[in-house]
This record gives C-alpha cells, sequence and structure tokens, in this order.
C-alpha cells in the first residue's frame, strides 16, 4: 500500500471524531479497503460531490462535507457582497445531517441559509433558489444511486446546477483547505436561534406546486379525472408534493404503494431505487394489478426523474422506456399547445444528444426547433437560462432526457418528477378519455414516424484500478473501431474536442448505417461506462435482433 494512503489513514484515526460511525469504520479497515477510501479525493465537478458514504477522503462523510462547504462558502464571499445559500435534502442516509453540517458551515461563514424544515425534491432546490433570489443552492442526495451513496449537488443563483467554469473555481478553493484544520463550524441550533439559519415557509412549496399546475395544456378540454393511479416514491421525497399537486389537479383516486410510502434510505424493498430498473417497479406494479389501477407513477428518491406502467390489451402492464414517455409528452404537448392556439412563434424542445433522435422528427412535424445538448439535465437547464436572458424563455415548451428525466416550464432549471408526474397523468387522462391508450398512441407514433429502439447498457468498474481500466477503454475506443454489431462506423464524434458549440466532454458517439448510433461514456455519478444504442429498423423484432448482436459484440470491449 502507498505511503501517503497510510499517512492519510493514520490522520483520520487521529482526527476523524465527529462522527462515531467513521470510527468504527477506520478501526476495523482492511489494506484494499484503505486504498479505496484514501487514494484520491472525492471529485467534485459540476453535479457536485457523489459517492459511497464513510470513511475517508473519497467518501461522504461529514468531513468532506463540511470542506466542500467551506470551499463553496469562500467561493461565493468572493462573488456575492451578502450571499445566500437555499439547502435541501432528500431520504437517504445522513442526508439531514449532512444537511445541517452544510448549513452549519456556511452559517459559520456568514453566509444566510435557508433551510427546507423536511425534505424535498431536488426541484424544490432549483425552485427556492430562485423564488428566495440566493446566490446557490445545495441539495444533499445522491439522485437513483444505491443505498449506501450519497451526494452533495450545487446550484447557481440561476437555479441551475453550476457551470464548468464555477465547479473548477469551487474546486480550487476546496483544494486550498486542510480537511480539519480549514473548516469554520457552527452548531446547526445556534445558528437557527441566532437567525444566521432559517426555515423556508410554507409560501415557497405552495408557489411550487402553483407553478406545476400552471403547466397544464388541457385547455378547454373536458376529461375524466378518475383515472386510477397508483403511485410510488420509492421510500423518497415525492410523496406529499406529488399527491398534492395531483389532488389539487382534481385526481383523487390514487393508491400509494404502502412499503415504499415513508423516506427510508436503505430502501428495504428496493436496493436500487432507480425507476429505469424493472426491479425497482417489481412491488408497484404488484400494486398496480391487486387495486386494478390504470396508470402506475413511480418517482426516484429526490423525485426528478419519473417511470410508469401502463396495461396492454390483455390487462398486463407494460413498463414504458424514458425515451418512449418522453416523445408520448412531446406529442401530447405540442398537440394541445396547437388546439389551444398557445404555440410560440418560434418553439423549442431540448434534449441530450443520446436521447432518442424520432423526437426530432416529432418536434419538427409541429414546426418546433431541437437543440441537443450534451448528457445530463443541467445542459438542459443552461440552455433555458440562455433562452431566458435572450428574452426568448417563452418559447421553450419541453426539455427531456433518456433517463426518465421531463420538464415543461421555465419555474426551474432541472428535471422535474412533480412536474413530469403531474403532465403525465393529464397526457393519460386525456387520451383515455378519447379511448386511447398511451401504448395505442406510441404504436401510432412508430407508424408515423418509423420505430426506433434505444437501450442503455452499464458496464461497472470499482476502485481505482476500474477508474483506470475506464480510462483505458475509452482511449482505445478512440482508435480503430470500424464496425460494431455489423454495422459500420460511418463517423466517429469525440466531444473531448468540444463539439457543435458544446463543452468539452468525454464522450464518443459512432454514427452507424442505417440511421442507427452508439454512444460511450463514463458516468458522471458512479464507476461505470455507460453504452446507449438506438437502431433504426423496420420493426420492433428487427430492431432487437439487431441490438442484441450489436450489444454481445461490446461485451467484449469492455471485458
Amino acid at each position: 500500500m502507498d505511503n501517503t494512503i497510510q499517512e492519510k489513514y493514520n490522520l483520520w484515526q487521529k482526527q476523524a471524531v465527529q462522527d462515531p460511525d467513521l470510527i468504527t469504520e477506520l478501526s476495523q479497515m482492511k489494506a484494499e479497503e484503505k486504498e479505496d477510501a484514501f487514494y484520491r479525493d472525492l471529485a467534485f465537478g459540476t453535479g457536485g460531490l457523489r459517492g459511497i458514504i464513510g470513511a475517508g477522503t473519497n467518501r461522504m462523510n461529514v468531513y468532506t462535507v463540511a470542506k466542500a462547504s467551506q470551499g463553496l462558502a469562500d467561493y461565493l464571499k468572493k462573488k456575492f457582497t451578502s450571499p445566500s445559500v437555499t439547502v435541501g435534502y432528500d431520504s437517504r442516509i445522513k442526508s439531514e445531517e449532512f444537511a445541517r453540517v452544510t448549513a452549519g458551515v456556511l452559517a459559520a461563514n456568514g453566509i444566510t441559509v435557508h433551510i427546507w424544515s423536511q425534505l424535498t425534491p431536488v426541484p424544490m432546490i432549483s425552485f427556492a433558489t430562485r423564488y428566495l433570489a440566493a446566490s446557490a443552492g445545495v441539495m444533499i442526495t445522491a439522485s437513483h444511486n444505491p443505498a449506501e451513496y450519497n451526494g452533495y449537488k450545487v446550484y447557481g443563483h440561476d437555479g441551475c446546477q453550476i457551470t464548468t467554469e464555477a465547479a473548477a473555481e469551487i474546486l480550487a478553493e476546496i483544494n486550498k483547505l486542510d480537511i480539519f484544520c480549514d473548516v469554520k463550524r457552527e452548531e446547526f441550533d445556534h445558528g437557527l436561534t441566532a437567525g444566521k439559519i432559517t426555515y423556508i415557509n410554507d409560501e415557497v412549496y405552495t408557489a411550487f406546486v402553483n407553478e406545476i399546475k400552471a403547466q397544464s395544456v388541457l385547455g378547454d378540454a373536458e376529461i375524466s379525472k378518475d383515472v386510477a393511479i397508483c403511485y410510488t416514491p420509492l421510500n423518497g421525497a415525492g410523496l406529499k408534493p406529488v399527491i398534492r399537486a395531483l389532488t389539487e389537479g382534481g385526481y383523487t383516486n390514487i393508491t400509494v404503494v404502502k412499503e415504499q410510502a415513508e423516506p427510508d434510505g436503505n430502501f428495504p424493498t428496493c436496493p436500487y431505487p432507480n425507476p429505469e430498473i424493472k426491479e425497482a417497479m417489481a412491488l408497484g406494479m404488484d400494486y398496480a394489478k391487486r387495486c386494478n389501477a390504470d396508470l402506475l407513477l413511480a418517482t426516484d428518491p429526490d423525485c426528478d426523474r419519473v417511470g410508469i406502467a401502463v396495461k396492454n390489451r390483455h390487462g398486463e402492464y407494460v413498463l414504458l422506456s424514458g425515451n418512449e414517455t418522453g416523445i408520448l409528452l412531446l406529442d401530447y404537448i405540442c398537440a394541445r399547445r396547437k388546439a389551444n392556439g398557445a404555440m410560440p412563434e418560434n418553439p423549442v424542445m431540448i434534449k441530450t444528444i443520446v436521447t432518442m433522435d424520432l423526437g426530432e422528427r416529432i418536434a419538427a412535424h409541429y414546426g418546433v426547433a431541437t437543440k441537443n445538448v450534451l448528457t445530463g439535465f443541467k445542459f438542459i437547464g443552461e440552455q433555458i437560462g440562455i433562452m431566458e436572458k435572450a428574452g426568448q424563455a417563452e418559447d421553450y415548451i419541453f426539455g427531456f432526457e433518456e433517463s426518465y428525466g421531463y420538464l415543461t416550464g421555465t419555474y426551474v432549471r432541472d428535471k422535474d418528477g412533480v412536474n413530469a408526474s403531474f403532465m403525465i397523468c393529464e397526457m393519460f387522462a386525456y387520451y383515455k378519455s378519447l379511448g386511447i391508450s398511451l401504448l395505442d398512441k406510441l404504436d401510432e407514433l412508430y407508424k408515423s414516424y418509423g420505430y426506433c429502439l434505444n437501450t442503455l447498457h452499464s458496464y461497472k468498474f470499482d476502485g481505482a484500478a476500474g477508474f483506470r481500466k475506464m480510462q483505458d477503454i475509452m482511449e482505445s475506443l478512440r482508435h480503430g473501431l470500424t464496425t460494431v454489431g455489423g454495422k459500420r462506423v460511418l463517423q466517429m464524434l469525440d466531444y473531448s474536442q468540444g463539439l457543435d458549440g458544446l463543452p468539452k466532454a468525454d464522450v464518443l458517439k459512432y454514427l452507424l448505417e442505417g440511421n442507427s448510433s452508439l454512444v460511450v461514456r463514463p458516468s458522471g455519478t458512479e464507476p461505470k461506462l455507460k453504452a446507449y444504442i438506438s437502431i433504426s429498423a423496420d420493426s420492433r423484432k428487427l430492431a432487437e435482433a439487431i441490438e442484441q448482436k450489436l450489444t454481445a459484440e461490446l461485451k467484449g470491449y469492455f471485458a
């Protein structure tokens, strides 16, 4: 083991006394565990911090959270005369504790802190930051990661996740600090009593819900809102805001999955709380069958993503992909805006480069322009901000990504699971009133615009050795990939060069013959390489056969 790692470990044994859990963990660490915990500092980027909870510089704990907060405080004091920060947290293990540590450090640095008094969805931090004109926002969350993870997400004063430049400046401030000696601290309760920390009031919560309801595109259409909805927040932060928005919107026939209703960072019935994964939806689908629900909704722990299932002609529940739900919402919003005379003169839809290209063809049919951005909803939020500065915010009508993220308004700068739940229920109820199922509507879209199959495959690489292997694989893929799955590579797009005016990113996109494509990138939040496959074909069966061949070949590259 590296001497530097052992020195760091020894220092933490002496200094890390604030959290009893860390003392116990440190005393039981084996050599390989020490290396993974101390071989680097937990990376801080545009997504802030995210990592496994535990002891060490490469872990989420009260010390790494406090150090990041001190760096943020030093950055904000250079940028703002009287800085203020909003703070929120979800249901994850230690989320509330990390939020209180964050608030205490900021308060100790003379920064006014506005903190939610209860766990809330991540979009409510974006909203509160804008509503309260705060300098920044911090959300303690690891989104849909497994239970052992937590994270620290930072938002700018515009409510958008911080830019690459801001992240670099904050990181520079963090890197100046000694994790044990240079962090100012104040007890949370003392800061609360002194008025340095205040709870965000219900007025902001109500304003957020009102913005959700204002996104309706029903117009004069009359529909029955008595559709049977089954909802699971997957033991996360979505229960209260989603139920409130739906109830106030007139949807009252709602059954909540009891075992997944209350916040629980251990996710006992759902080890990987990601609505993209079939296993995460299993209990919800069982509930939906038992109560004969028309629609199943599932939001992830920080309630910025939504997965859905609907019944087919045989009464069986079918999960829709993020791409499928996205194109359904896009078509619905465009059609209703046209019908209501509410389409702006120069409408714009924004999607990520790995999101189904079929969306672009649907948008074009309605005269809607498409902007493609890098993977991550923060880039969609960034574009909304650019449009707002240009006086064109009203032109934005929808943004979506394949990983179950959607947004119909400009009131926040991140994907919003509360908004998406509301709009999905409206869309479902509207079509049901016409005797049309979402599966029927999806088939109609495929018949009109051509069939397209999009799939995502993840390859995990744990620890320091895994990190190095991911880098080696990305470098090798930049040279010599001429065919994949029997399809010729027509062009390779290397976004590390900053293509199409987008920021530089470690992303490779291969344009394949037959209007197909492959995108490979390292995850920004997990030790994984992700491969996004898009296959255009005459039928689903043919597309699946091509995709299986391509996937089998890919395994060789990632072995």
